[in-house]
């Protein structure tokens, strides 16, 4: 059995044990809490950016409680939880500034980044600020960006996680599709935008899910759970723009990350 495998095996076995302790007194079931450490990085996706409720010690990475990183390590109690997903991350960010937590004895990493290099947020800022046909060439030289230089950089991103935690399983989450087409929206965005934005987020996730699999990693795919949960859907769990607080703009809400990211994740963990 390989040290990932046995950690996980051990994982399970303490929560049998401590459902033991609970239906039958068993005191001594808790001390036998696996040695299990998992470790949330990446971008406002994973910090839980448009969720509310931030840790003000996290200044402006933005970290909450109410992110699909902390929703788990609530549920699960891994012994050691290092939560060091920032807002505004991009792969340089990562490389430079969240990676300190990992070790040989890390089990378990999720991340999502790209959007960010991507230049996601500048495609949105363009989508609704000018025309569209404006809007389309900034999506397309986004696709072409994730084409020719992401690639390399969430090489980097990955090869560094396995340089410093060579057993654990890691879990690279992608981005929500935005918009429901001929949704409920009557105003805002035309179809032809929003369909570009839908499409360079396809473009994005696919981009990351084959660098991931090449890695050996396991790729969670988001816009299945999102499905129905767009923007112009009626049921929400992303923010449309928000002029009084433009930062949580198509940003997953505190029931897309209940809803949306942590079932998925929880579901290859």
């Amino acid at each position: 059995m390989s040290k990932r495998m046995s950690r996980f095996a051990a994982l399970t076995s303490s929560l049998l044990l401590a459902a033991g302790a609970a239906l039958f007194g068993a005191g001594q079931a808790s001390a036998a809490q696996a040695d299990f450490g998992y470790v949330a990085l990446g971008d406002s996706y994973s910090s839980g950016v448009g969720a509310g409720n931030y840790d003000s010690s996290s200044g402006s990475c933005k970290r909450t409680t109410r992110a699909y990183p902390a929703l788990w390590a609530a549920a699960h109690s891994p012994q050691t939880f290092s939560f060091t997903a920032c807002s505004g991350a991009r792969t340089g960010d990562v490389l430079s500034g969240q990676l300190g937590p990992l070790n040989s004895g890390t089990d378990l990493v999720s991340i999502t980044v790209g959007g960010n290099d991507a230049g996601f947020s500048d495609v949105m800022t363009t989508c609704v600020l000018q025309s569209e046909s404006t809007c389309v060439n900034r999506a397309n030289e986004a696709k072409r960006y994730v084409d020719t230089t992401l690639p390399g950089q969430l090489d980097q991103v990955y090869d560094a996680i396995r340089g410093r935690a060579p057993s654990a399983k890691v879990v690279v989450l992608g981005y929500p599709r935005f918009y429901k087409l001929s949704g409920t929206c009557v105003a805002g965005l035309t179809e032809g935008e929003r369909s570009a934005i839908n499409g360079a987020a396809d473009h994005l996730n696919a981009a990351i899910a084959k660098r991931a699999a090449d890695h050996g990693y396991t790729f969670a795919s988001v816009v299945g759970a999102f499905t129905g949960h767009e923007i112009c859907s009626g049921s929400a769990w992303l923010h449309s723009v928000n002029w009084t607080n433009i930062g949580e703009s198509y940003h997953p809400t505190a029931a897309g990350q209940s809803g949306g990211y942590l079932p998925v994740f929880s579901g290859k963990v």
